[in-house]
């Protein structure tokens, strides 16, 4: 739901805090007629640390960016899942306890696995293989393939073995709190960030201006 809040970029509104960026509220809405209005707003949380650097700041906008792509209506039942992972993102990102590339990764499976996009990550489609050495994941058909099927079949493996894992974790791990508490190299979180951004996009069938930006900060 959009709805316009009237008056509250100026400081004395009671409305200015509450509709800041990255806040957090609850709101009373009525509707006119073409669209709503915002008539009251309470401040449930903030979230200060987002923008303390330009990297939090360009993060939690493409997170939010996605969070409207793949925004469920009421009837769909998903919004409290989607909301709940944006928000620990948000407040993860504030806290800086975890590299920003691996934030973004889990938001971006994470999120698309609440809304019904997930691979199939159980095992190489063409000989069954589960683990050892590079696989390939097709961001397109959402299939994976070990690296002697790959070959096969012309493609370049873009997942190693700690890549590969972090995705399963990231997928299957049932608890939310429980998703981001993972190891991983740098260099397997090059293959992990490089994938997941590639799915992601394959499956919104369109880029993000907001990503742009991130990638300017993040190189």
């Amino acid at each position: 739901i959009s709805a316009s809040a009237r008056g509250s970029l100026r400081m004395k509104s009671p409305l200015f805090s509450a509709t800041g960026l990255f806040c957090y509220s609850e709101f009373s809405l009525s509707s006119g007629r073409s669209h709503f209005f915002v008539d009251a707003a309470q401040i449930k949380k903030v979230f200060h640390g987002v923008s303390a650097t330009v990297e939090g700041m360009a993060l939690a906008s493409y997170m939010a960016e996605i969070a409207m792509e793949l925004s469920p209506t009421p009837a769909e039942g998903e919004a409290d899942a989607q909301l709940r992972l944006l928000l620990n993102c948000l407040y993860l990102i504030g806290e800086r306890r975890y590299p920003w590339r691996q934030l973004k990764a889990v938001y971006e499976l994470r999120a698309l696995s609440k809304a019904g996009y997930m691979p199939d990550l159980r095992m190489c489609a063409g000989c069954g293989k589960y683990e050892g050495g590079e696989f390939y994941l097709d961001a397109v058909g959402g299939l994976l393939l070990c690296a002697d099927c790959a070959e096969r079949q012309r493609h370049i493996p873009n997942l190693d073995a700690g890549a590969l894992y972090a995705m399963r974790h990231i997928f299957w791990t049932v608890e939310d709190k429980k998703v981001f508490g993972f190891k991983i190299s740098p260099e397997s979180l090059k293959d992990l960030s490089r994938v997941s951004e590639q799915y992601t996009l394959a499956n919104l069938e369109h880029g993000l201006k907001t990503l742009d930006f991130l990638k300017t900060v993040l190189e």
